[in-house]
């Protein structure tokens, strides 16, 4: 993958709080609740809300990557290992569908693998490889560990299930629930 970014863009981890907090507050302002049809369609949305003490354990777990343009962040992309499911109930019926998931004549959950747990770019800095540049620096950090990453998006967020095939994710699972259509996507790094 070729990564075509602003040069004053850097692609690092969360070093302290107020990264936390930088996170926080552009997951609020891209929410699907809080967007509208028209922007979650050409733009896309995040679903899930952390908060700061969940976000703050996820880093001391493993680092959280970010896009940084000075002291600001500009995009992030959270590493949600499997041992965090119960910490956020809504992505506890992902978690278990990956117990029954084939990939390779194996169970998802027989590979060292961890979930994407949500990826945003802040308005602004779209359509400027940031996307790409935030999943090159995951490769990167995380390929030696793991076997690939994975995690499902939401059908009707086009732009990101658009996005997420350009980088590498394969759709691998599709299904409907109460919510919504999802695809389970899949970027294998062996």
């Amino acid at each position: 993958m070729s990564a075509h970014y602003p040069a004053h863009i850097c692609f690092t981890t969360i070093a302290s709080d107020n990264d936390i907090y930088e996170v926080l507050a552009l997951q609020q302002a891209n929410h699907a609740t809080k967007v509208s049809s028209e922007v979650a369609t050409s733009q896309g949305f995040v679903t899930v809300q952390h908060n700061f003490d969940l976000l703050k354990k996820m880093n001391e777990a493993i680092p959280q990557v970010v896009a940084k343009d000075g002291d600001r962040v500009a995009g992030y992309a959270l590493v949600m290992l499997p041992s965090f499911q119960d910490l956020i109930p809504v992505l506890k019926p992902m978690f278990h569908l990956f117990d029954s998931l084939d990939y390779l004549g194996k169970k998802v959950t027989e590979f060292q693998y961890y979930v994407m747990g949500q990826v945003c770019v802040a308005d602004g800095y779209r359509g400027t490889g940031i996307f790409d540049g935030l999943y090159h620096q995951h490769r990167t950090l995380f390929q030696e560990q793991f076997d690939f990453v994975v995690t499902e998006i939401a059908s009707r967020n086009v732009r990101s299930v658009r996005a997420h095939h350009r980088v590498g994710f394969k759709t691998i699972h599709t299904f409907q629930d109460e919510t919504d259509h999802w695809e389970i996507v899949l970027w294998d790094w062996k």
